[in-house]
């Protein structure tokens, strides 16, 4: 399957929504609730830990030459809740943002034929947007039933 080139456009725009929340939100709307067991600045610590992991793939990928990946298991959710929710609210903002700014830039300029071995094998990978706008979704939907 060949890559379209507007994951690009997706992955800014939702780094522009991180940043938006990032750069706009108090520290107590940062600890709103999403869901039952994350907190706005958790969903924002979650997001760059698996934007991390993609740089992961993308330094394994570049350095083997074909795709490569650490073994992650999608227990590492759980297990990690009490280690974002550790993580000061402005401390996880700002990791969310720098993280995928930096996964945003790399991805452009990664070579074009490892880029579509890594999305062939996982969209998700390369088109960011997806994974940050369903939990950006989410938070955008709690801090709506926040009362003012």
């Amino acid at each position: 399957m060949s890559l379209d080139p507007t994951y690009k456009d997706l992955n800014r725009a939702s780094t522009g929504r991180i940043k938006k929340l990032a750069f706009t939100l108090t520290d107590d709307e940062m600890q709103t609730r999403v869901g039952e067991h994350w907190t706005v600045s958790m969903a924002l610590a979650h997001l760059a830990f698996w934007d991390r992991r993609v740089l992961c793939v993308l330094d394994m990928t570049a350095k083997e030459g074909k795709l490569s990946m650490p073994q992650i298991d999608i227990v590492v959710n759980d297990l990690s809740l009490p280690f974002w929710a550790a993580i000061p609210p402005r401390e996880a903002a700002r990791l969310a943002v720098e993280t995928a700014e930096e996964l945003d830039r790399r991805l452009e300029e990664y070579p074009q034929d490892l880029l579509e071995e890594i999305y062939n094998f996982n969209q998700r990978w390369v088109i960011r947007a997806i994974h940050r706008n369903g939990h950006l979704d989410e938070v955008d939907a709690a801090l709506k039933n926040v009362s003012p």
